[in-house]
């Protein structure tokens, strides 16, 4: 049975599709996993990966992408995975998701991915109720080949949920293990919205006992309003399965309490704000 707390990217057996119950979409994810090797250019201290490594995907094969992602829509339309496998409430296809084991931009095959995702909830009469998602970080949005990707995620009615945790280069650094800085995430994010809807997603939570500090929620919140008008909104949520990195033992999740005024105060620039704990 699948939930909320175990995101197993092998619960299909097979390699690259993998569902999942998705507490903020609200139903079964299809997840595409384009990172089978657990590599990633960013290392995010929450992230639930085992041995998670530095670096990108090896070369994807499309066929079998393709074949299993058919496989797995065919069986959740047609057969009894749902009833089977997922609990009351959750007993719905809710999107195909580019999320995995690592940024999905950073395969050279992204763009191509995209296409025989979009085929394939079209062939299955999907298109418009399941909704296709990538999950990025955005680091690579400067490049054409994944601007294409994300332009035909919007074209398909699709949207982008664009990791932004903290307000400042170190909290960056930080959190997230990478030396981006505002600014850039500022024009990344900005140059996503102008091909897909996108949402900001974020993660709260304690380190060490401490949740965020007052400077850089300060930050995070500037940088939030300066592109409100860009974002359909923000996705702010917790912890809900425990990290797999090193720092996990310094990390605890926030009360629903706290994490509730965070998502006040979002709101209060005028951004929509979806918050689970």
């Amino acid at each position: 049975m699948l939930t909320i707390h175990d995101h197993s990217r092998d619960s299909a057996g097979m390699k690259y599709v993998y569902p999942v119950v998705s507490r903020r979409a609200g139903g079964v994810s299809v997840g595409i996993n384009l990172n089978v090797n657990n590599a990633c250019n960013w290392a995010c201290i929450y992230c639930q990966v085992p041995d998670l490594k530095r670096g990108g995907p090896p070369a994807i094969d499309l066929p079998r992408l393709e074949a299993e992602l058919h496989e797995f829509l065919r069986e959740a339309v047609s057969g009894d995975f749902l009833d089977k496998n997922a609990p009351p409430g959750f007993r719905k296809l809710v999107n195909v998701a580019f999320s995995g084991n690592g940024e999905p931009t950073s395969a050279r095959e992204f763009p191509d991915a995209v296409d025989i995702a979009g085929r394939q909830l079209e062939q299955f009469g999907l298109l418009g109720t399941v909704k296709l998602r990538l999950i990025t970080n955005g680091s690579l949005l400067h490049q054409a080949s994944v601007q294409r990707g994300i332009a035909r995620i919007g074209e398909l009615g699709g949207e982008v949920w664009f990791k932004i945790d903290r307000g400042t280069a170190a909290g960056i650094l930080r959190v997230n293990g990478t030396r981006t800085t505002p600014g850039k995430l500022r024009k990344a994010v900005s140059t996503c919205a102008q091909l897909a809807p996108t949402w900001v997603q974020t993660c709260l939570f304690a380190i060490d006992g401490k949740p965020i500090d007052a400077a850089e929620f300060d930050a995070y919140l500037e940088l939030v309003a300066s592109i409100r008008n860009r974002i359909e909104g923000v996705h702010l949520y917790g912890l809900a399965r425990p990290s797999l990195q090193p720092e996990a033992t310094r990390l605890s999740a926030l009360s629903a309490e706290s994490l509730s005024s965070f998502a006040q105060r979002i709101a209060a620039l005028g951004v929509r704000v979806i918050a689970n704990p």
